[in-house]
């Protein structure tokens, strides 16, 4: 019965010690966490000179019981081409973190979404892209048509289908941040 007893330690004791071997090959995937995101600025420049309007939605203290201050320095003029660039921040950080650069080295992971309501007369074209030729966003020329007035809202999707149709729906993904700005054109 001894015999038994050992033999049965000894086979439960090689069990044991081969279940925790580290002999998995595999490497973990890392995850790459969504960015934190308290400002969004965009710099409306016209091409050919003149003052830009600057657009900016800032949101100090994340999903806290504060709406974001959002802000236009100024109505665009009819008939203008504008470039604009944006620049995310995440301001929770001292310094303030560019989160942009993040968003442009991972550019197949992200694209901004662009839509105006209202009877806004404008019109956006992608200027920067990823590396599949899909757009970004980051950069963009807007065409102010006619006077006329609205809203541009502007979203930055996170893991989104590319290419996609542009609509919210069809870019799939996560909303990192989605913010709309009253706009005059005159």
């Amino acid at each position: 019965m001894t015999k038994y007893l050992f033999k049965s330690a000894f086979i439960l004791m090689a069990i044991v010690m081969a279940s925790c071997s580290n002999d998995d090959d595999t490497t973990p995937v890392p995850v790459n966490e969504e960015e934190v995101i308290t400002t969004l600025t965009a710099t409306l420049t016209p091409q050919g000179g003149g003052t830009p309007v600057i657009l900016q939605s800032r949101d100090l203290d994340g999903d806290g019981p504060n709406a974001p201050v959002v802000t236009v320095s100024g109505n665009l003029t009819a008939g203008t081409t504008y470039d604009a660039a944006i620049v995310l921040l995440n301001e929770t950080e001292n310094p303030p973190e560019n989160i942009t650069l993040e968003v442009i080295e991972e550019a197949e992971e992200h694209q901004f979404l662009f839509f105006t309501s209202g009877s806004l007369n404008a019109t956006i074209t992608y200027v920067d892209f990823d590396s599949d030729g899909n757009p970004l966003g980051t950069q963009f020329t807007l065409d102010a048509g006619t006077a006329s007035a609205g809203a541009l809202r502007i979203i930055l999707k996170h893991e989104p289908t590319k290419p996609n149709d542009g609509t919210i729906l069809g870019a799939g993904g996560e909303t990192d941040i989605d913010v709309t700005f009253d706009i005059t054109i005159q």
